[in-house]
């Protein structure tokens, strides 16, 4: 059955078409978007939901979108979606971040040009009648030092153009490494440097904790005299009320904002004053840059629910089309290792550990871990998966730690899942075969090499003779098959293990049957998904 999607909000007939190429159902209803009760009572019917801004993913309608797998926006922003809730029930947030990147960064060249010729204020002065030429005396770009903070994608292009309009260009990016830096031809500075130094700042971070504010009044201080200040990122980023002093004390001289701390922007400290000029959030308002949204995040939802592939999520590791299908298998191991622990571990775990040996390192772990972590706790939670896992894991309290290391043993990679409750640790090792099927390797620090059922049963016993016997006598009178036998020992009259792969579920009566042999420590039913 063909994965149906909704489109609740204004996309072009060429992404809606996107849809239907790649094998997708869409039901394309551009106005649902702005009907919250309508929407909630058919979301239930789809698997993605595709919006812009208007269609506000509210938990309460998360909670009522009981099919849904992920939702796109077409656009940067997410404040529209509920992430936590979207999260928990374990849909994927996509966004196009790269779509208007372009668009964005011409705003804030355009602004600069705006602030330093006050275009604005001389055109409505001469529509107005007059001819103060005198008046709008201007400063030019060529040869001046543009500060940019934040040298990502967007920053990145803005620096590229400012070059090209003869700037010198000097970056603040803890990110960025000396030697992008040399590459993109910009100079990489220090905060303090760069204001006090920049004729021109411009702001390209996200809103963090850390970026909150960073131009506020103490750092506004630190400025050069007569700086322009343009802000086409994010409201907040720069203190409007500590810049609006700034202003008016002749510190500095202008300044271009397209976002403010409060939105819609209908007052604001720098409202009316000279030579600030002021855009209602346009950075990505071009025609190029909606349909290029909407085009990717039809391309990105339709790679998801037909190919498996993630880019740009917001709460789940990226997989690309490239990587899926040779990543698939690896996933699917690391699902069966987290639900062997899961089923077989009885106290609550305090400890995780993840080693990823030789290719495995190479891969895109992220998604392996997510992965491991939704079948370690699918056994307390059967509606969790690979987005929602990490976070159930985090509020927990559980301490979660990863080791790569190039390759140590006789496979070219496997991963080993060690967790640790206030009893015991638990390890588990496993890799994928050339014909793509998982298989345990070690459990316990014991060797083996056993096929993954979907029903298994597993003991830990003590190595004495008989033990083999006595299995299989106690499963065969039962009436279960025994598809496959793989054994293991520590040492000698030691600890050892046997992982049994039989058709069919054991009911408790036979392992209570088996638990009933002292040598027998432990005796638990396993079922695993291996389609």
């Amino acid at each position: 059955m063909a994965p149906r999607v909704l489109v609740s909000d204004e996309l072009s007939e060429t992404a809606v078409q996107i849809f239907r190429d790649r094998g997708v159902e869409v039901d394309f209803q551009p106005k649902l978007g702005k009907d919250k009760d309508k929407l909630a009572e058919i979301i239930g019917n789809y698997d993605g939901l595709a919006i812009r801004s208007a269609t506000k993913a509210t938990e309460k309608l998360i909670a009522a979108a009981t099919n849904l797998k992920v939702i796109g926006r077409a656009g940067i922003g997410v404040d529209n979606v509920d992430i936590p809730a979207a999260s928990k029930r374990g849909i994927i947030v996509m966004n196009t971040p790269f779509g208007n990147s372009i668009t964005t960064a011409e705003h804030a060249i355009a602004l600069m040009f705006a602030v330093a010729r006050q275009l604005p204020q001389a055109d409505a002065s001469t529509q107005a009648g007059k001819w103060e030429k005198s008046k709008f005396m201007g400063v030019e770009i060529t040869g001046k030092t543009l500060g940019v903070i934040g040298a990502g994608n967007i920053g990145g292009i803005v620096c590229k153009k400012a070059i090209g309009l003869g700037m010198h260009v000097i970056a603040y990016d803890p990110f960025l490494s000396v030697e992008r830096a040399r590459e993109m031809g910009v100079e990489k500075v220090e905060l303090d440097e760069l204001l006090s130094r920049a004729d021109f700042i411009t702001l390209h971070v996200p809103m963090t904790d850390k970026t909150r504010g960073i131009l506020g009044r103490e750092n506004l201080g630190k400025t050069k005299k007569g700086v322009r200040i343009i802000n086409c990122a994010r409201g907040g980023l720069v203190d409007e009320a500590a810049l609006a002093e700034a202003i008016k004390s002749g510190h500095v001289a202008g300044a271009g904002f397209d976002v403010f701390e409060v939105e819609p922007a209908t007052e604001s400290p720098l409202f009316g004053l000279d030579n600030v000029v002021c855009t209602p959030h346009l950075g990505a308002s071009t025609t190029e840059a909606q349909e290029n949204v909407a085009l990717q995040v039809a391309e990105q939802m339709s790679d998801y629910l037909v190919k498996g592939a993630v880019s740009n999520a917001i709460n789940m590791p990226s997989i690309t089309a490239e990587e899926a299908p040779i990543l698939k298998p690896f996933i699917r191991l690391a699902d069966v290792l987290g639900a062997f622990v899961g089923q077989v571990t009885e106290d609550p775990i305090k400890q995780i550990e993840i080693l990823f040996d030789g290719a495995t390192a190479n891969m895109n772990t992220r998604a392996l871990t997510s992965a491991l972590l939704a079948g370690l706790i699918r056994n307390q939670v059967s509606d969790v998966n690979m987005v929602s896992a990490p976070i159930m894991i985090k509020e927990k309290g559980i301490v979660l730690s990863e080791v790569k290391r190039d390759k140590t043993g006789v496979y070219d990679g496997y991963i080993k899942l060690t967790v640790t409750t206030d009893k015991q640790s638990r390890s588990v090792a496993g890799t994928v075969f050339s014909d793509g099927k998982p298989r345990f390797i070690q459990i316990k620090g014991i060797n083996m090499d056993a096929d993954v059922g979907a029903n298994m049963v597993y003991i830990s016993n003590t190595d004495v003779p008989g033990m083999i016997g006595f299995m299989g006598t106690t499963l065969g009178n039962a009436g279960v098959n025994i598809a496959n036998f793989q054994l293991g020992r520590e040492k000698e009259n030691g600890d050892a293990i046997a992982l049994l792969y039989v058709d069919g579920p054991v009911d408790q009566a036979v392992l209570d049957q088996l638990i009933a042999n002292p040598a027998i420590k432990q005796a638990k039913p396993l079922s695993f998904n291996v389609d």
